[in-house]
């Protein structure tokens, strides 16, 4: 019977120990990811103030970011290009019932039907 007594308490503390295992590397997921929510946090913040600091000095952008703001405008105008593209595509195709579901996400303007930006990961709302 000494044999299957020290048999059984070899097995509880393997199971213990991989417990605690389990434990500490479902912490440390909790805890990556609620480093990269802050990280969104902060880059979604940085965003608004950029886009803050370009419409309040419109006309006084200093030159160490100005090329910034040129590339930043001139992607808003490629963007209106492929949108106007994108709708006279569509004015020729009938929309499906997935394209009616998307909807854009209101931190990086990314297209999706899932509840949370495929980009980003912010809530992509109603």
């Amino acid at each position: 019977m000494a044999f299957f007594d020290d048999l059984t308490r070899k097995a509880k503390d393997v199971a213990a120990v991989a417990a605690d295992k389990a434990k500490d590397a479902a912490e440390l997921t909790k805890i990556t990811v609620a480093i990269a929510g802050e990280q969104r946090e902060i880059d979604k913040n940085y965003r608004t103030i950029g886009e803050w600091f370009v419409n309040e000095y419109e006309g006084e952008i200093p030159a160490a970011v100005r090329d910034l703001v040129e590339a930043v405008v001139a992607s808003k105008a490629k963007i209106a290009e492929l949108e106007a593209a994108k709708a006279a595509n569509r004015e020729t195709e009938p929309v499906t019932a997935a394209e009616s579901a998307e909807k854009t996400c209101p931190i990086c303007g990314a297209r999706s039907d899932s509840k949370f930006c495929p980009q980003c990961g912010a809530p992509m709302g109603e």
